[in-house]
C-alpha cells in the first residue's frame, strides 16, 4: 500500500497552516461578546454605562499623540544634532522618560510638574509686573493650577511620556537614510536644514511610518493609566460602575472588549498601511 503523502493532503496542510488561528480566536471573542451584549441586561446595562467613556478616551489618544510627534521628532532632531547643548538636552529627557515607570511619569508631571510650571509663569508674572510691565504682568502673575484640568494634564503627561519613545524611532530613522543623501544635497548647494527638511525627512518619516502607528496603537491602551487622574475614559467610568453596582464581572469585561476592539482594528489598519507601502516599493 502507498503511504505516499498526496499533493490534496499537502495543499490541505499548506492551507491549515496559512490560517491566522490568532485572528479567528479574536473573531470567536468578539461573537461570544456580542451574544452576551444581546442577551444578558446586566451586561447590556454596563455597556451603555461605560461607552461615555469612549469619546474621552480616543479624544485624549489622539490629542495627545500629535503632541508627542512633534516633541518626539524635535528631540529625535536633537539626538543626532552636532550642537552640544541640544543633543545632551535631548538625551537626558529620552533617558529621564525612560528610566521612570509611566504611571510614576503621569502622577509627578500632572501633579509635581504643572504646578511647578505654573509657580514659574506667576513668578515670571510678578517680575514683569515689578518693572512697570504691569499689562502683560498681571495675567501672568494670576495665572492658576485650575487652567489645567486633569484632562490637560493626562495629555501633557502622555505627550512627554511618548515623546521621549518616538524621539528614538524618529532617531534610527534619520539615521537608516545614507550619509549620501545629505551629502548630495549639500553639493546641490542647499543647507543642512534644507537637505533635512526635503530630503532627509521625508524619507525616513516613511520608514517609521508603521512604528509610529503601532506606537499610537500602544498609547491608546496606556491611555487608561490615566484614570489615575480620574479622567472619565472607559476605564475611570468602569471603575465607577463596578464600584456602585459591585458587578465586577460585568464592568471589566466590557471595558477589556471595548480596548481589545479598538486596539484590533487599529492594528489591521496598521497591518494594511505597512502592506500598501510595501507594494508600493
Amino acid at each position: 500500500m502507498d503511504n505516499t503523502p498526496s499533493i490534496s493532503d499537502e495543499n490541505a496542510g499548506i492551507q491549515l497552516k496559512d490560517i491566522s488561528w490568532w485572528f479567528l480566536a479574536i473573531i470567536l471573542i468578539f461573537v461570544w461578546a456580542i451574544y452576551i451584549f444581546l442577551t444578558r441586561e446586566n451586561y447590556q446595562e454596563a455597556f451603555n454605562f461605560i461607552k461615555i467613556g469612549i469619546a474621552v478616551t480616543i479624544k485624549t489618544s489622539l490629542i495627545a499623540y500629535a503632541f508627542a510627534v512633534a516633541l518626539g521628532l524635535f528631540a529625535g532632531l536633537g539626538r543626532i544634532s552636532k550642537n552640544i547643548f541640544f543633543n545632551n538636552l535631548s538625551r537626558l529627557y529620552v533617558e529621564l522618560i525612560r528610566g521612570i515607570p509611566m504611571l510614576v511619569l503621569i502622577f509627578f508631571i500632572a501633579l509635581v510638574g504643572v504646578p511647578m510650571f505654573v509657580d514659574g509663569i506667576n513668578a515670571f508674572g510678578a517680575w514683569l509686573v515689578s518693572i512697570g510691565l504691569g499689562v502683560i504682568g498681571a495675567p501672568l502673575s494670576g495665572f492658576g493650577n485650575r487652567a489645567f484640568t486633569m484632562n490637560s494634564r493626562a495629555i501633557i503627561a502622555l505627550s512627554v511620556t511618548y515623546g521621549a519613545f518616538l524621539a528614538e524611532i524618529f532617531r534610527a530613522g534619520i539615521q537608516s537614510i545614507g550619509r549620501g543623501q545629505m551629502e548630495a544635497g549639500r553639493s546641490l548647494g542647499m543647507s543642512y536644514g534644507q537637505t533635512m527638511r526635503h530630503i532627509i525627512l521625508p524619507q525616513a518619516v516613511r520608514n517609521v511610518l508603521p512604528a509610529l502607528a503601532n506606537d499610537f496603537v500602544a498609547m491608546v491602551k496606556d491611555s487608561s493609566l490615566v484614570s489615575v487622574l480620574a479622567v472619565r475614559d472607559i476605564t475611570q467610568v468602569s471603575r465607577l460602575y463596578a464600584g456602585s453596582t459591585f458587578r465586577f464581572r460585568e464592568a471589566y469585561i466590557t471595558v477589556s472588549v471595548m480596548y481589545l476592539t479598538l486596539t484590533v482594528v487599529l492594528s489591521l489598519l496598521v497591518q494594511l498601511m505597512e502592506r500598501r507601502l510595501r507594494n508600493n516599493d
